[in-house]
Formats: C-alpha cells, sequence, structure tokens
C-alpha cells in the first residue's frame, strides 16, 4: 500500500523542524545535549601592521560562540594541534559534581599535550546569561578565548524587557609580541612584564591606535529599539572604564546573574566579570555617529597598558546621510578614579525575588580573613634580578603563601588521595600568621613563602571570607575569581577590615551575587557561599600577571553522605601531566 502524498509531507516537515530546532522535539525540562569540537590551532593574524602567529580556537580571534541553555549538557571536544600544552576553562559555570570539565590547569586537570584530546562533558544548572570561556595555562587566554551564552529555559522569559537584539563585546588585550615570551622574560628577571600594545572589542583596536583605522569594532543600531550588549571583559591584566557617547545604559545582570536594574552613563569592569546592559537607542536617528570607548582603571604602582579602544556606534540610515556626521565621544573617569569604582559597585543587587531569590547564608560555619597583595622572592645566587631592587623578584601571594603549581593536577591527587602525599598540604592559614598594619605602613620584610597549600572544608560548610588589600609595593584593585561557585557579596570598606564594626553593617539581603569581585585598592571586601560543591576549587587573581607570580590558593570541598553529594570518578580520557 503506498503513502499518501500528505503523510510524506507531514513527515517531511516533522523532520524539518527536528533537524533546525532540536531542542523542540528533544527538549524536556531537562534541557538537550550540545556538541562543539575545539580545533586548538596556530593562526596568522594581522593587528597594528603587525603579523604574527596565534593560538586559536578553529582559526578564529576571538573564538566561536558557545550557546546553551539553561538545563543543557554541553559536550565540547578540545583537540590540541599546536606546540603548547593547553587547557579549557568555563569561566563561570558552577559544575556541580563535574569538577573534572572546571579545566585550569594542575588543579582540576592535567594539560592537554600536543597531538591529544580531551572532552569537556558538563551539564549547566540553574545559570543563565552571560559567561565566557578561555585558555587556562600560561597566558594563552591572549588570544584563546570567547563567549559562553546560556539563554534561559525554552518559554522562559528575561526580567526585563525583551531586547530587539543581543550583541556579545568582548574586551581583550593585544600584544605584538608573543605573551608567553612576555611572561617568561618577567618570571625569569623577576620584574614586570611587558604590558600589552592595545585593547579590542571583538578582537579589533579601533582608530585611536596606529594602522587601525579598518580594524575598528562597528555596532549598528535602528532609533527606537532596545539592545542587550553582553559586556565580556577578557582582557589579561586591566580593569576597564567603558562608555558609549550620548547614550545611558541599564545594567540587567553581573556574572550571569540577574540584578536590581540600574541606569549608568559609565561602567567599570574587572577581568573575569561580565555585565549586560540594556542600550535604548534613541527614538529618531540622529545626525551623528557616536564613539564607545574603554581604557584602564589602574591602581597599582606598575606600568600599564594606558591606551583607549574605540568602537562606533552607528545609526542605520540611508547612505547619502553618512558623510558630514560629527564624532561624538563619551568622557570617562579619571585612570585611578577608585571612588567612582566604590560608588559603582556598590549599586549592585540582587533581585531576590520569589523566582530569582538570594540565597546568603545567614549563620557562618568557617570565617577565614585572607590578605590579597604582592611581595618579593629572593633573586637566585649570581643573578642580577629587576625586581623592587636588584637582589629580589616580585611575587603575589594570599596570606603570604605564593601558590606554587604541582606536578600532578590536585583534584587527582585529591580524589586518589594516595597520590596527595608530596603533592599538596592542607595547612593553608585561615588568618595572616603574622598580623600586621594591612593598608598602612608595610612592614619592612616583603619575602613571601611558597607553597601548594589548600584548605579543605566538609560538604555543605557555610562560609565566610574578608579579602583584604595589602600596601606592600603599592595598594592595588585586584579583582579575585572563584572556581566553581558563586558568591555573595555582603560588604565592602577601605582601610583595614574591622572584625567587630564592619559585620554589622553587612548586607544580607539582596547582596550581588558574582563569580569575580574587585578588591577594593586599600581596601577589603567580603563574600559567603555555601560549599555545597566537591571537589578541588582555585580562588585566585584574574590578572594573569599577579596569578604567575603566585596570587591564588584552592578550596578542598569534601564528599557528602548522599550519592548525589558525592563527585564521580574522572573520565577515561582525563588529561596525564
Amino acid at each position: 500500500m503506498g503513502t499518501s502524498p500528505a503523510i510524506v509531507m507531514i513527515l517531511f516537515v516533522a523532520v524539518g523542524c527536528f533537524m533546525a530546532y532540536p531542542e523542540a522535539v528533544t527538549a524536556k525540562h531537562t534541557g538537550i545535549t550540545r556538541h562543539y569540537t575545539f580545533n586548538i590551532k596556530l593562526k596568522n593574524i594581522t593587528r597594528l601592521c603587525h603579523t604574527k602567529s596565534i593560538v586559536t580556537v578553529n582559526g578564529k580571534f576571538p573564538g566561536p560562540r558557545v550557546i546553551a541553555r539553561e538545563g543543557d549538557r554541553l559536550v565540547v571536544k578540545v583537540v590540541n594541534h599546536v606546540p603548547n600544552n593547553i587547557s579549557i576553562h568555563w569561566h563561570g559555570v558552577r559544575q556541580l559534581r563535574s569538577g573534572w570539565a572546571d579545566g585550569p590547569s594542575y588543579i582540576t586537570q592535567c594539560p592537554i599535550q600536543t597531538g591529544h584530546s580531551y572532552v569537556y562533558n558538563f551539564t549547566i544548572t540553574g545559570q543563565r546569561g552571560t559567561l565566557f570561556w578561555h585558555a587556562h595555562i600560561s597566558w594563552l587566554r591572549a588570544t584563546v578565548y570567547g563567549p559562553l551564552i546560556i539563554l534561559p529555559r525554552q518559554n522562559e522569559s528575561y526580567p526585563f524587557v525583551k531586547p530587539y537584539k543581543e550583541v556579545p563585546i568582548l574586551f581583550g588585550e593585544w600584544f605584538n609580541a608573543d605573551p608567553e615570551a612576555v611572561i617568561n622574560q618577567s618570571l625569569q628577571t623577576g620584574g614586570g612584564p611587558n604590558v600589552s600594545d592595545a585593547y579590542t572589542f571583538n578582537g579589533l583596536p579601533g582608530p585611536l591606535y596606529n594602522c587601525s583605522a579598518k580594524d575598528t569594532y562597528k555596532l549598528k543600531v535602528k532609533p527606537g529599539k532596545t539592545y542587550l550588549l553582553r559586556l565580556i571583559n577578557a582582557a589579561l591584566n586591566d580593569e576597564l572604564f567603558f562608555s558609549i557617547a550620548d547614550h545611558s545604559l541599564t545594567v540587567v545582570e553581573a556574572d550571569a546573574v540577574y540584578v536590581k536594574p540600574f541606569e549608568i552613563n559609565v561602567l567599570m569592569i574587572t577581568p573575569g566579570q561580565t555585565t549586560n546592559v540594556l542600550l535604548k537607542t534613541k527614538p529618531k536617528a540622529p545626525n551623528a555617529t557616536f564613539l564607545m570607548l574603554a581604557r584602564p582603571y589602574a591602581t597599582g604602582m606598575g606600568t600599564f597598558d594606558n591606551t583607549t579602544v574605540a568602537g562606533i556606534l552607528e545609526y542605520e540610515t540611508p547612505s547619502s546621510s553618512l558623510k558630514n556626521r560629527p564624532l561624538l565621544k563619551p568622557g570617562l573617569p579619571a585612570i585611578n578614579a577608585t571612588n567612582f569604582v566604590s560608588n559603582f559597585t556598590s549599586k549592585f543587587r540582587s533581585l531576590a525575588t520569589a523566582k530569582f531569590p538570594a540565597n546568603v547564608p545567614q549563620i557562618v560555619d568557617k570565617k577565614f580573613f585572607f590578605t590579597v597583595g604582592l611581595g618579593t622572592k629572593p633573586c637566585p645566587k649570581n643573578q642580577t634580578c629587576q625586581g623592587p631592587t636588584n637582589t629580589t623578584k616580585f611575587a603575589a601571594s594570599m596570606n603570604n603563601i605564593s601558590f606554587a603549581l604541582p606536578r600532578i593536577a590536585l583534584l587527582q591527587s585529591h580524589f586518589f588521595s594516595q597520590y596527595s602525599k608530596g603533592v599538596y598540604t592542607t595547612d593553608f592559614p585561615a588568618f595572616p600568621l603574622i598580623p600586621f598594619n594591612y593598608t598602612g605602613t608595610p612592614p619592612n620584610n616583603t619575602v613571601v613563602n611558597n607553597g601548594t597549600k589548600l584548605v579543605v572544608i566538609p560538604f555543605n560548610t557555610s562560609v565566610e571570607v574578608v579579602l583584604q588589600d595589602t600596601s606592600i609595593l603599592g595598594a592595588e584593585s585586584h579583582p579575585l575569581h572563584l572556581h566553581g561557585y558563586n558568591f555573595y557579596v555582603v560588604g565592602q570598606g577601605f582601610g583595614n577590615f574591622d572584625p567587630e564594626n564592619d559585620p554589622p553593617k553587612f548586607n544580607l539581603v539582596d547582596p550581588v551575587e558574582r563569580n569575580t569581585v574587585g578588591v577594593p585598592s586599600g581596601g577589603w571586601v567580603a563574600i559567603r557561599f555555601q560549599a555545597d560543591n566537591p571537589g578541588v576549587w582555585l580562588m585566585h587573581c584574574h590578572f594573569d600577571v599577579h596569578q604567575s607570580w603566585g596570587l591564588g590558593m584552592a578550596w578542598v570541598v569534601l564528599d557528602g553522605e548522599l550519592p548525589n553529594q558525592k563527585l564521580p570518578p574522572p573520565p577515561s580520557d582525563l588529561p596525564k601531566c
């Protein structure tokens, strides 16, 4: 018996729908599985009239956009075709019971060696918004980074007006030199590394740099529309101010968590942070073109890239009317405008609604106080160094411990506990061993201790950490990132933290929830989180220069009693050291 043409057509349409919208057929409340392949390969790229070979994903700079919905599973096969070892970190993803997929080299995995591959396999649970992925070994993330866009579940809406269009804008840093050579030279000489040559919007430096007018990011908009800009600071070593001439922005999300909306003309974003803003265009196309600018917020004593990246916001109109339009330029705060930054960061508040609650730990099981800052290491014998003196090298530390990467990945060592001997110790100090006036006159002895020291905490411990900047070698803002968790920023202030008078002022109602927070220059910040994710989790400064100098530590969160509170065994293709 033949099949009727009507049935054939219905089958054809059904199959077509499945091919175009696989989630429409397979998505239930659990989400779907999305597969990506990342080929790590070298590619010749020209910027600032300078051509060089860079490490990329799939030959793209910046790398490809990864898109998922809340509840989806991501399976990303990373194949390494370059001489460098590589690993990829999914920055801000909670990685609930999937710590093997977190990505920092020598923490949750050994790096993927040349000619080898590894499959990152994880589910996006309870998160939606803008995150990003980047290399997590040495300084390779200078070119190996891209957006990770997590859309709400099907039939879920944003808690703000639906945008006409969504646009990711990644802030980056371009080096004419090889960034690996830059940090290697710094570590050898003990001096500060050479700074970058340009900042970029989506890989483009723009017209304020030599030879770069053709490499300008343009955002073309229509009048009377609302655009969602997904801003990502993927720069290596610089916090950045950002503004668009004659346009205000409404902040609606930070680090993939919705916030109470607030309007600004200028924002500041640290490396490792993401900020979603709504841009409402003017009702009628104005007779002007508008510059968007980003330049650094810098408070340290070291040199930095004091340049400005420019892009163009352009209203779509008939091409004839583009000529002779004035180009409007936004104002930006002073380079060291710490008070502006403090006022800006204090505006962030969680929605704290029934649907998007702020589950701030009200009772704290364990309190920690970590100093964060620079220091020195002695120069090797028979060598002249370029640190603060010719007999010292620059270093960085938390509680005066400069974090030394092990030779075997920490998560592997912890999981197969027989290997942990000699790989790490569990005596990272909960408080500074020698208290001092942290933001006052620095002590004479600035030498740090080296070690791979961890903090061990039981499953579901409620944790409070006060992160205190120090004035050793100059007070400086430090963007601290915690892997495997979000945390609530319950307080911040200038000077030394006061354990008696500051905690009563903590916001335990609607504090912002983030994965990366700027420790104020010459000040402190207090965070809280619930340790409900077993594994080994890195916490570090997201200035790569400070991370290279040892500004980090790691938490070991033990398994809970129940099966769904335990870390599963590693995948069979976990890279070997």
